[in-house]
């Protein structure tokens, strides 16, 4: 199999599936592919689970090899009689965020499931996973073969009896983006206000652009499930509910961070519609959420303090940002559950933020501000010193708004008013590092904690991905 691989590497886009071959190589239906991902901070494996036929395929049937190289991971699924390339695609994982962490680092082994999805091939075909190494290269950890034909290893397709709501439909899901919106956290008594909710996300994302200049290019979709109870876990309150996808706080420690380990669940909930992507909805008032390319995003429903409600907006769409274009954090003055997320002196692979290698040229270079100067100068002391005194604050007392309230809009103030404002430069202070790590403009959606827009880097990682999958 290593000959075929490197033989594969060798011919290049010449023996990638052309335009029009779909047919010929795919049937309607979708691949779906359980894995475990086993390891600790230093090692890691795969195995699968389950290999399931489901529902129609809804991706683009024109774009299936992956062009973006985004993601800390990549499916490649070869044709196993030709060794032609298929299908590819780039994703990451809640794996690689939890080696992360401290527990990954002192040796303990954890296990968490994953899917991945393909068009469903007629014939065998050789999926690999590959990984980058410290140099951003990929290279192969895990192959599989799989018979589609296989009665015994395959599993068909179920039926599903969830109601589905169509939240905006646009066209052929293989010529559009499709979302589907899942509710966790909602008894029976709240489905109102789980329709109320997806219809309002789904405003707050086309509300921005480039989401608002391209609405035409999407489907959404939403899925009613009832959970046993209302709201989700908060373990740090030993807070317990019956969520029927898992969806919890306090993930890797951070008391806002929202992510699921029923991978399962939520990927059986999410076939009962086409998706690209997932948006989960928590019916709960802690501000949180979370979004990993090509997983899901999540955010939370229920704000309870009168005029901070615009923060869930926020949220929606700056986790969405990280789920469907693959954008990094651009802020690094809050708390995270990482340890050193970034290995230093390493160009990262998301679009928006940089190391500024030397002998690299900046990574958004053709966006750049003519003549603007690389690095950026910036009012950062200035924004540090105000952040230093907000950070000393309890997030989760019930007057932190109220004592927040000065130095964010002294933060606010000194970002608006930059000398900066509106160029596209390398401004230090980026993910999650204040040296050392670049973001393109003083202020975006993936920086503050504001409504402000995407700069223009961020926007056009956007239009990449809109085009890719609409197409």
């Amino acid at each position: 199999m290593t000959f075929l691989i490197m033989w594969l590497f060798i011919l290049g886009p010449s023996i990638l599936v052309a335009d029009g071959e779909y047919e010929s190589v795919f049937s309607g239906h979708t691949m779906r592919v359980d894995l475990f991902h086993s390891g600790t901070g230093a090692e890691e494996d795969f195995s699968v689970d389950a290999v399931l036929r489901e529902g129609l395929w809804p991706g683009s049937r024109i774009n299936l090899v992956d062009t973006l190289n985004l993601g800390e991971y990549m499916l490649r699924v070869f044709d196993l009689t030709t060794g032609q390339l298929v299908y590819s695609r780039g994703y990451s994982t809640i794996f690689n965020e939890w080696q992360t962490t401290n527990d990954a680092a002192t040796g303990v082994r954890h296990t968490f499931s994953e899917s991945i999805r393909f068009p469903y091939p007629r014939r065998a075909v050789q999926m690999t996973i590959s990984r980058r190494d410290r140099r951003m290269s990929f290279h192969e950890l895990f192959s599989a073969s799989i018979d589609p034909n296989d009665p015994v290893r395959v599993r068909k397709e179920k039926s599903h009896s969830l109601p589905v709501l169509t939240l905006i439909d646009n066209g052929p899901s293989a010529e559009k983006v499709d979302i589907v919106v899942l509710g966790d956290g909602y008894s029976r008594n709240e489905m109102t206000k789980f329709r109320t909710d997806a219809k309002h996300f789904t405003d707050a994302l086309f509300s921005v652009d480039p989401f608002k200049r391209r609405e035409k290019d999407f489907n959404i979709w939403a899925v009613e499930l009832e959970s046993g109870e209302s709201g989700i876990d908060i373990p740090d309150m030993d807070v317990w509910r019956n969520n029927a996808l898992g969806t919890t706080y306090n993930t890797f420690g951070s008391a806002r961070y929202v992510l699921t380990e029923d991978n399962k669940t939520v990927r059986d909930v999410a076939s009962s519609a086409p998706y690209d992507f997932i948006c989960i909805l928590v019916n709960d008032t802690r501000y949180g959420g979370g979004g990993i390319y090509n997983l899901y995003a999540t955010t939370y429903t229920g704000e309870k303090t009168v005029g901070q409600e615009w923060q869930m907006d926020y949220v929606y769409v700056h986790e969405f940002g990280h789920s469907f274009a693959g954008l990094g954090d651009e802020y690094y003055t809050s708390s995270t559950g990482y340890n050193d997320f970034y290995s230093p002196g390493v160009e990262p692979w998301e679009p928006n933020v940089t190391a500024l290698v030397k002998g690299k040229g900046l990574k958004w270079g053709a966006l750049a501000t003519t003549g603007i100067e690389i690095p950026t100068p910036w009012e950062k002391a200035a924004y540090d010193s105000v952040e230093a005194l907000r950070g000393k604050l309890d997030r989760l007392a019930p007057d932190y708004y109220e004592k927040r309230k000065p130095y964010y809009q002294a933060a606010m103030n000194i970002l608006k008013t930059s000398t900066m404002a509106g160029r596209v430069g390398a401004f230090e202070g980026s993910g999650y590092a204040s040296k050392g790590l670049y973001r393109p403009s003083v202020d975006c959606r993936m920086f503050s904690l504001s409504l402000v827009g995407f700069d223009p880097v961020c926007a056009a990682a956007i239009q990449r991905m809109i085009d890719f999958y609409a197409r």
